[in-house]
């Protein structure tokens, strides 16, 4: 017996409203963890003598390696262990490359395989457990530049407007703009002249209090998140499912014509 037209609406909506509730639980179990940052981590000054935040300097490599990086990768330019923006120069660049994010809730040390629940609980174990395997011979502390790579907007989820600082905006724009001479010296050719440049329009020219300059201008590289992967699948899924509800519909009506 053929389906009726009301039973054919009815199944399609009901699959519907399943992938929707799917599309929230996966929206809000892969939201990024620790985006509510207090002052007291900004300013995080460890026990065993490092005063440098940890969480700063991740913000400034997660710039430098989302929207710096792949320019001069395509320049095929090869950055001096000089420059301040050198992933050696990171204090917390070994550690943090021995971070194992095994699941949403799973975090695992790379040293000996301990595992926590959220990704600050294994920073205070890089702190209380491999503070040795820190380099502390000299500042290699990343967090210093984040003025001039605007971090305070990877960190901040929700930033606050506050009254432009020309004194600080000057400072953050002269550490910006040496950066961009140390690290992409024009002499050294074609690459480094292009490089100098660009970082000057990705990240200098937005130190200003005029406004309508924003940092990131150029964009960066597209990382295909988990989330994205994820709503992907669900929205064929809907696709799929609605091809099956109009043959069943077709088939339906079809087998509800009267026979001549």
């Amino acid at each position: 017996m053929g389906m009726t037209r009301k039973h054919c609406t009815d199944v399609f909506l009901c699959l519907c409203f399943t992938v929707f509730l799917l599309l929230i639980s996966v929206s809000s179990s892969s939201s990024p963890q620790g985006q509510m940052e207090t002052a007291a981590s900004r300013s995080l000054e460890h026990d065993n003598g490092v005063h440098c935040s940890r969480e700063r300097s991740r913000a400034a490599w997660k710039i430098i390696d989302e929207y710096l990086m792949p320019f001069v990768e395509k320049e095929r330019y090869k950055i001096s262990s000089r420059c301040r923006l050198h992933p050696e120069n990171d204090l917390y660049r070994d550690q943090e490359q021995h971070k194992m994010h095994v699941d949403i809730n799973e975090w695992r040390c790379g040293y000996c395989k301990k595992t926590f629940y959220e990704e600050k609980y294994l920073d205070k174990h890089f702190d209380n457990r491999h503070y040795d395997l820190l380099n502390v011979s000299h500042s290699r502390c990343l967090a210093d530049v984040c003025g001039a790579l605007h971090c305070d907007l990877v960190m901040d989820s929700a930033p606050h407007k506050t009254r432009c600082n020309p004194a600080a905006i000057g400072r953050n724009k002269h550490l910006c703009e040496s950066l961009a001479d140390s690290c992409f010296p024009v002499s050294e050719g074609p690459s480094a002249l292009h490089l100098n440049e660009f970082f000057l329009r990705q990240f200098c020219d937005a130190h200003t209090c005029s406004g309508g300059r924003k940092p990131f201008s150029k964009g960066g590289k597209r990382e295909t998140s988990t989330l994205h992967v994820v709503i992907s699948v669900l929205v064929l899924m809907l696709l799929a499912l609605f091809y099956i509800f109009m043959y069943l519909y077709r088939r339906g009506n079809k087998k509800g014509l009267p026979r001549a």
